[in-house]
């Protein structure tokens, strides 16, 4: 095939990758799928064997993903070993160079033993962050040893940071999302008070802020939540006159 033909469709391909990898602001996005499709991408794209990639979660643990289901591959990063050039990767937030297998089992003995089994001969990793943010690590395995191709690291990188982009402006529009989410909330309680308060404060012909004390004191007592009363007080499944009880007794 023509040189220049493969190289369009080389260029076509990383196009399509790059704009893979920030689409997920989406309604169908689904984290371990795009994780997936990273670690599929590289190998496609990259002189590797295999790719697998941790990813630190909002919560402090880690969520894995491979590009195969070798057993191997599938084994190395359940983590049961804690080592290896992905985890020193993560938490060093720097890229780790390529390292022969002889070289990584003094290093990573268990990790080098479940990767020779698969063939690997050299491995490398690179951070996936975003500026001074690291959320997680690529590793990539090669079955032949020596120096990788030009260039190859560089687009392991870039790859690894559409990657950190397309995910942190995901968690972005999530805590996005819940914010407003625990703001309307937050509304919807304050205007479910202010009916009860007007309410009770109609029917007993008090001024609201006797209606809310009354309000508020027979949440405490009985251990509810103060828009939870109001609400039934609203519409009318809770009997006033205990918290009548609660506006008489003294502050």
């Amino acid at each position: 095939m023509d040189e220049n033909v493969t190289r369009a469709r080389r260029n076509q391909r990383l196009a399509a990758a790059f704009v893979e990898l920030g689409d997920t602001l989406s309604d169908d996005f689904d984290a371990p799928r795009f994780l997936r499709r990273l670690a599929g991408r590289c190998v496609e794209l990259l002189d590797v064997s295999a790719a697998g990639l941790m990813l630190t979660d909002r919560r402090g643990g880690l969520q894995t993903a491979t590009s195969g289901e070798q057993s191997w591959l599938v084994e190395l990063f359940e983590q049961d070993d804690h080592e290896g050039p992905c985890l020193d990767c993560l938490r060093g937030a720097s890229p780790i160079p390529p390292v022969g297998l002889a070289e990584a089992a003094g290093r990573w003995p268990r990790f080098a033993a479940r990767a020779g089994a698969g063939g690997v001969r050299s491995t490398y990793a690179v951070p996936i962050r975003l500026r001074g943010e690291v959320i997680g690590a690529l590793n990539l395995f090669c079955d032949s040893p020596g120096r990788r191709p030009e260039g190859e690291l560089e687009l392991a990188q870039a790859l690894a940071d559409a990657a950190a982009i397309g995910l942190l402006n995901r968690r972005a529009v999530a805590r996005a999302e819940l914010l407003a989410s625990q703001l309307q909330s937050a509304l919807n309680s304050r205007v479910v008070v202010e009916q009860a308060k007007g309410v009770l404060a109609e029917r007993w012909q008090v001024d609201v802020g006797e209606a809310f004390t009354a309000l508020r004191r027979h949440a405490r007592s009985h251990n509810e939540r103060l828009s939870e009363v109001a609400r039934r007080v609203v519409d009318g499944s809770l009997d006033t006159s205990l918290l009548r009880r609660h506006a008489d007794r003294p502050s």
